[in-house]
């Protein structure tokens, strides 16, 4: 979610349609009042490092931390992991907590918020490069900590948290402007659910949120040997069906999986 690093969220971000957000998804109440746009290309260099990724994600799922927390969690050395918290200190995306720590161990969170990037149609091609950058390493950070979960937390010790993978995956007919409006519903219900540490009851965990919605492609996919046999200019659009607008097929339920 972006509030997320798209997010992320992120880790914390939303993302309007079309739109890749920065993740904030860390459990806290001080969200921004509003959303804000990041149109600094700098800005979203700095995010579109991989390490500054990690470092994001860490400090969203595991709460502050320090520098040298997160280069033994990470691999790196302490050097290069105060570098890259500067830089997104920079931008915005972290802060020191000023928790006292240890002589002078300094301690960094991710800051929350509701930043969006621009949309798609806005974004020049260097910005378009940079974004798609951004997006994969967003994605396949998520299949990760996904994945990673499924090792770790499927058996018994797990508790009740072993069949807690709410899954949703349907289709819907709108149009721009109400898909626009589906995505703001969406983030004003992650916002109800958002409260600080104070308020946060026992037994809670950080629940990490992903939404993705996109226009369904006009062909149908080919595989490679498909795609062989049909000769060049051979497809054509499907025509679509003509449902009433809003009209919805969904495929609903609680599993152990998750989309």
């Amino acid at each position: 979610m972006v509030h997320d690093p798209g997010n992320h969220g992120d880790e914390g971000g939303a993302s309007a349609p079309g739109r890749a957000s920065v993740p904030v998804d860390a459990p806290s109440a001080d969200v921004a009042s509003g959303p804000e746009e990041l149109r600094d290309l700098r800005a979203l260099k700095a995010l579109a490092q991989p390490r500054r990724q990690q470092i994001l994600q860490h400090l969203t799922v595991h709460g502050p931390a320090t520098s040298a927390t997160l280069a033994r969690a990470l691999g790196l050395n302490t050097g290069a992991t105060s570098y890259h918290l500067r830089e997104l200190a920079r931008y915005g995306f972290v802060e020191e907590t000023g928790a006292s720590g240890h002589g002078r161990e300094r301690w960094w969170r991710a800051v929350p918020g509701d930043r969006r990037f621009p949309p798609r149609s806005r974004q020049n091609a260097e910005t378009r490069l940079v974004m798609d950058e951004l997006n994969h390493l967003a994605y396949a950070a998520d299949l990760e900590l996904f994945e990673q979960l499924q090792r770790e937390g499927g058996g018994h010790e797990a508790g009740e948290w072993a069949d807690a993978f709410p899954y949703s995956r349907g289709t819907m007919r709108l149009t721009a402007a109400e898909l626009r409006g589906f995505f703001e519903e969406y983030i004003a219900l992650l916002n109800r659910y958002k409260r600080s540490d104070a308020d946060t009851p026992p037994g809670a965990r950080t629940v990490l949120t992903r939404f993705l919605a996109f226009p369904a492609p006009a062909t149908a996919p080919l595989t490679a040997t498909a795609a062989a046999e049909v000769p060049p200019g051979a497809l054509e659009p499907a025509p679509e069906a003509s449902p009433s607008a809003g009209a919805c097929d969904s495929d609903d339920r609680e599993g152990t999986e998750t989309s």
